[in-house]
């Protein structure tokens, strides 16, 4: 038995001098907690860049309306087509638009004169709109961009569901008093 715990304690000594094997091991234990940094690091990246482009395009929703005395139908395909375009290389199929004109009253009561949506509903004429403070200036009127996208992470590894991305902007028509829309009226 001495003869047999002497080999057992010898092979001991060697085995921990060994280090053959440390970096292997070293690898194995550091891989996954680096691959879960990478792909969480990439979702990250990619659910910013889809942020600042739903924000873009609300922002290019009100200020190309904006800059219109009047609109047809087909000036507002034409401005979410161009505002659709700010997505690539994102799927621009998954975004809802907005484009609203608000009607600001003498009281400072805020209401949508007219709405028209891409790819989701408009917003219901005469609902009341609560606005941001010191944008209902009373006799005036806002156009009103809204955008959302649902953003699915790529990897879904760290991000297993999908967050839905938004963002509203609001500017004064440029050229006249309110931009008209089919049979809207300014005072």
């Amino acid at each position: 038995m001495p003869r047999a715990f002497s080999s057992l304690v010898s092979t001991l000594r060697r085995f921990r001098r060994d280090r053959r094997g440390v970096a292997a091991t070293e690898f194995a234990i550091i891989t996954p907690m680096m691959l879960v940094l990478f792909f969480g690091t990439v979702e990250l990246s990619n659910g910013v860049a889809v942020d600042r482009k739903v924000t873009l395009v609300a922002r290019t929703l009100s200020d190309l309306t904006s800059q219109a005395t009047t609109v047809a139908t087909s000036d507002l395909t034409n401005i979410f087509a161009a505002s659709n375009a700010i997505m690539t290389p994102y799927d621009a199929t998954l975004v809802k638009a907005i484009i609203s004109e608000i009607k600001v009253d003498a009281s400072g009561n805020a209401t949508i004169a007219w709405s028209v949506a891409n790819n989701a509903t408009p917003n219901t004429v005469g609902a009341p709109v609560t606005l941001p403070t010191g944008l209902a200036v009373a006799n005036t009127y806002l156009i009103y961009g809204q955008a959302t996208y649902t953003y699915t992470p790529v990897v879904g590894y760290v991000m297993k569901t999908a967050l839905t991305l938004g963002d509203q902007f609001y500017t004064r028509p440029r050229q006249s008093t309110c931009v008209l829309y089919t049979t809207t009226t300014c005072p």
